[in-house]
């Protein structure tokens, strides 16, 4: 991953008292703890045989414990840009030789309002080591550039101006197609009263058998009250949200990925960037209002190859998205119901004006 003209992390000078005052070699952003803790490990995987250290910074652990560590001298740390700004103003790390940043679920950070911590990280590093503005500036073979990656599930105005100030000359890498869902999920709506909800539920999760299933809904209320009733009804189901402390989340997560449980009843905590293996079913008991957030969701299965499940239960109240949901219906060749199709709300998109004949009293200008 961190690489640039033959030059990795693993073949710059070692870590030493000299030098491990001036920080990290390489930064990795992410926009929540879970997934910021998930990539330490998939990381320490390889780290540990190149003789890399990883530290993490993420929030609901002790900062003074991080600033310590991280002055202990790391080649890399991997942290969520808030905890990151907060250790960098109290002088914990510097970033005076970090070459290295990578940016991943960009898009969710944006969303969750990161975007002045993201841009004060990179900040901190040096401007020296930027590449030229002037594409046909020649480059100095013995300089390493600063390399920028950033991962990002869709391209908002926002995430395409962060792109245009932090990325010089950038190469974009499209896999699949922006924004849209992979061929390997099978999409199926359902158009559903409130009081229908729960039934609809049980009928599905009945025939998920040893496999698993992830349930979406929008509030941690929700998600708390729908495991509740799963639970009493005899599933084996955990729940995954905001309100859970670390090491609550860790253990359903882990409980979940050995099937211990075998339904996670979860807000969007879980809805970008965790992996978790062989979900067979993704279920949106509550439809988001936005599109992007859907993809996302029903990104969690249909993973490494293997085809997936989606079902969503759309209610008269989830008209705001109807207009997006059925565009993403037609183009990934899924069924449109009849009563979706039908509705004024999936004609036209929310905000735009629908054409119609002029009236009477209707002025036309002509230029």
């Amino acid at each position: 991953m961190f690489t640039y003209n033959h030059t990795t992390v693993s073949r710059l000078p070692p870590m030493s008292e000299e030098n491990e005052a001036e920080g990290p070699y390489a930064v990795v952003m992410a926009p929540t703890r879970v997934l910021a803790q998930q990539i330490e490990e998939e990381t320490n995987k390889f780290a540990k045989h190149l003789g890399i250290r990883v530290v993490s910074i993420v929030g609901g652990q002790s900062i003074e414990e991080q600033g310590f560590r991280i002055r202990q001298g790391c080649e890399v740390v991997i942290a969520t840009p808030g905890r990151l700004i907060d250790c960098l103003e109290r002088r914990y790390p510097v970033l005076n030789q970090c070459n290295y940043a990578v940016l991943d679920e960009a898009d969710r950070m944006v969303d969750m309002g990161f975007e002045p911590q993201v841009m004060g990280v990179l900040d901190a590093m040096p401007s020296s080591n930027l590449k030229p503005k002037n594409e046909d500036e020649e480059l100095d073979e013995k300089k390493i550039y600063r390399t920028t990656y950033m991962f990002s599930a869709t391209m908002p105005p926002a995430v395409e101006c962060l792109a245009r100030k932090y990325l010089r000359n950038p190469v974009v890498v499209t896999i699949g197609t922006a924004g849209k869902t992979t061929d390997l999920i099978s999409q199926h709506v359902m158009m559903v009263k409130e009081s229908e909800k729960f039934s609809r539920l049980q009928r599905l999760l009945n025939e998920l058998g040893d496999r698993t299933a992830i349930v979406f809904v929008n509030t941690r209320k929700n998600a708390d009250n729908v495991a509740k009733n799963l639970d009493k009804a005899g599933y084996r189901v955990t729940t995954l949200h905001g309100g859970k402390s670390q090491e609550q989340r860790e253990i359903s997560l882990e409980g979940f990925r050995t099937k211990r449980y075998n339904v996670l009843v979860a807000t969007d905590v879980a809805g970008r960037g965790i992996d978790i293996p062989n979900v067979a079913q993704v279920i949106n008991f509550d439809m988001h209002g936005s599109i992007d957030t859907y993809t996302h969701r029903i990104g969690r299965t249909g993973r490494a190859g293997k085809t997936g499940v989606a079902t969503t239960f759309l209610t008269l109240s989830d008209s705001d998205v109807f207009y997006d949901l059925k565009q993403m219906l037609i183009q990934s060749n899924s069924s449109v119901p009849n009563e979706l199709a039908r509705h004024e709300a999936s004609k036209f998109k929310p905000g735009s004006v629908p054409d119609r004949p002029p009236r009477r009293n209707d002025y036309v200008f002509a230029h």
